[in-house]
């Protein structure tokens, strides 16, 4: 009995691992992401044998004696590729970059009609949501913009018209405090209506 257990644990393990073969390297950026003055790293890898095509990105830590480590490994942050299915319906929404400046990790992503951005800073020891921007057109005559400072709290969306002079622009601003940040490992890009 043992052994047939152990025999079904070996190969739902091996079934996991091939599951999730994140074999394909998309994008690899350097820089500082915890201000210890060592170049660290966040690669993004995708699954190619996943009809969905999901994403992967990990973040490693440079250590003093020249190693690496890992620090985050999620599949959430970043939507699949196909997320139903690579005969799916396509939502338009498609990965774009990551990139790191000023120690900040920034996911952008394209939109069939603009491009959205979160922003992640190494602080209270986890990567913690600080920023969110979003640039649209609905494509029914109306462009629109999304900033959204998590640290602070302040949210600014704009609308403005085109093709027609008769709308007017708006403008709202307003404060809404997010405790505590959102966690890279658990986010998921628009998990909630603000961000």
């Amino acid at each position: 009995m043992q052994k047939l257990l152990c025999l079904l644990l070996l190969c739902f393990s091996i079934t996991a691992i091939a599951q999730n073969n994140f074999d394909k390297e998309i994008t690899k950026v350097k820089g500082d992401l915890n201000k210890d003055g060592l170049i660290d790293y966040a690669v993004v890898l995708q699954d190619t044998s996943n009809e969905n095509k999901p994403y992967k990105l990990e973040i490693y830590f440079a250590q003093p004696n020249g190693s690496f480590k890992r620090i985050i490994a999620t599949t959430k942050a970043i939507e699949p590729a196909f997320p139903n299915g690579a005969n799916g319906y396509v939502t338009g929404n498609s990965f774009n970059e990551i990139t790191i400046k000023k120690g900040v990790l920034t996911i952008s992503n394209d939109l069939l009609r603009g491009n959205y951005h979160h922003k992640f800073r190494f602080q209270n020891g986890n990567f913690e949501l600080i920023g969110f921007s979003k640039v649209y057109s609905d494509g029914l005559g109306t462009m629109g913009t999304t900033d959204f400072n998590l640290s602070t709290g302040i949210q600014i969306i704009e609308t403005e018209p085109y093709g027609a002079d008769d709308f007017p622009k708006t403008s709202t601003k307003k404060k809404i405090l997010i405790r505590p940040l959102p966690k890279l490992q658990d986010f998921v890009p628009f998990g909630s209506d603000n961000y």
